[in-house]
């Protein structure tokens, strides 16, 4: 009997991106699940927290330790350094329409820059420590903050305004999530072990999803919005999957030996990725939890990971400045 699965032809392509003049050095053969032994590319100049690519695929932004570098995703050419921050960038997201970018610093504060022209459009500040997080919701109005001051600040995108602030937390808020209708927003608090889900319009807390005993530090929706998946550090080192209606813990993902900074669901919501400090990216069916394959690096510490548009390619970034973009190719295996 024929059962149709994934099998993901990892490809990585090799950029050396030194000066805004250089572009992609090399394509290199592809392989099966494994990176080639000393492949290294470097987007930006040191540190790096994320990367994400912009609603049409064509860009890649990068927080770093200097600023938010932009890259031409389809030829690595560098486009842009936008600066400002007075401290390291923590995180970035586009606005859904890819018109406005958004930064969080450890500046304490959140600065919004035309993503065309790199022109500073202004700086958002009330949060009184770093912030860890930046997103828009899915419908272009709201921007959501999360900080390590315990709490997410929601701002309107169109003002600036200052909206809400959302309160309940006992430690630092690292990562946040809307739902893909924009109506609710899952905020996690490393410390506190929890996840807590809001009414975005009321700013009403929702539920607070609890059960794992160790700091947890990523969160993300799935695209159709029934599912939570969040990534955990120290002893547990694994990835839970959540059911947002009931709070029910559905299944937890293990195999990671190192912590777990990112997670991410692929755009059509068939799979999981979830990067580690083990140097390993692995990839899971999101419905059933199986695992898929794993994808390793060269002992770089992962600091990111994220899919383009339209889930051909995968990106990782690590701390020490080494961003790898993989080629993922789809094809139906038979299985009996």
């Amino acid at each position: 009997m024929k059962n149709t699965l994934v099998s993901i032809l990892s490809t990585l392509l090799l950029m050396s991106i030194f000066s805004s003049s250089d572009t992609f050095a090399q394509y290199q053969a592809s392989m099966q699940w494994s990176l080639p032994k000393g492949a290294k590319a470097r987007l930006g100049k040191g540190w790096i927290s994320e990367v994400v690519y912009s609603p049409d695929g064509t860009r890649l932004a990068v927080a770093s330790g200097i600023g938010i570098w932009l890259y031409d995703a389809q030829t690595g050419k560098e486009l842009d350094l936008l600066t400002g921050h007075t401290d390291r960038v923590l995180s970035v997201a586009f606005s859904p329409d890819g018109s406005t970018l958004a930064s969080g610093s450890r500046d304490n504060t959140i600065h919004l820059w035309d993503a065309v022209t790199g022109k500073h459009l202004r700086t958002l500040t009330g949060h009184t420590n770093d912030v860890t997080s930046v997103a828009f919701s899915p419908n272009g109005n709201i921007l959501a903050s999360a900080s390590r001051d315990e709490t997410i600040r929601l701002w309107s995108v169109a003002t600036g305004k200052h909206l809400r602030t959302l309160t309940g937390h006992t430690d630092d808020v690292t990562s946040i999530a809307f739902s893909p209708d924009s109506s609710r927003i899952a905020s996690l608090s490393d410390d506190d072990q929890t996840i807590r889900l809001w009414d975005v319009a009321t700013g009403k807390h929702l539920s607070t999803l609890t059960g794992y005993a160790a700091p947890a530090t990523s969160v993300a929706f799935s695209p159709d919005g029934n599912t939570l998946a969040s990534g955990i550090w120290d002893s547990e080192r694994a990835v839970h999957l959540w059911d947002v209606a009931t709070g029910k813990r559905l299944r937890t993902l293990t195999g990671h030996t190192g912590d777990v900074p990112s997670i991410a669901f692929s755009p059509n919501g068939n799979m999981l990725a979830s990067a580690s400090t083990d140097d390993t990216i692995r990839l899971w069916d999101a419905a059933t939890g199986k695992y898929l394959s794993t994808l390793t690096g060269d002992g770089r510490r992962l600091s990111g990971i994220a899919f383009s548009p339209d889930g051909s390619m995968l990106a990782s970034a690590s701390t020490d400045g080494t961003l790898l973009l993989w080629e993922l190719t789809l094809t139906p295996v038979d299985q009996k």
